[in-house]
């Protein structure tokens, strides 16, 4: 794996860790101000709502499968899975851009997968 797509996929998983999830400076650094996300629940949510919501929630054990990084462009990837949280599954993309010296998540989309889930 390249190391771009390393650092991606590793910041993807940090994301969906308990304890940056409720790190209100984390979050301000992997989102970036124009974050947007339709989530797999049909809400669309800013980063404004994530740094309301995210540490509020309860943890949760993420399973990520089949993972993939495509370079969009030197500055952009886009990271794609398949996540299951307690026996629902969905598919994942996000979209994160190397600004302001680091890598920050710009989109990020959840799509229910019923056929996916185990």
């Amino acid at each position: 794996m390249k190391q771009e797509h390393q650092l991606i996929y590793e910041l993807e998983i940090s994301l969906l860790r308990s304890e940056t999830r409720k790190s209100i400076a984390q979050l301000k650094l992997l989102i970036a101000d124009e974050f947007i996300e339709y989530g797999a629940s049909g809400s669309i949510y800013n980063k404004n709502d994530l740094l309301d919501s995210l540490p509020e929630e309860e943890q949760r054990s993420y399973m990520v499968n089949d993972f993939s990084v495509l370079e969009v462009s030197p500055e952009v990837m886009l990271a794609t899975y398949k996540v299951t949280v307690a026996s629902k599954s969905s598919l994942r993309s996000s979209l994160w851009q190397y600004k302001h010296n680091r890598w920050q998540m710009v989109f990020h989309q959840g799509t229910p997968c019923h056929e996916c889930e185990e």
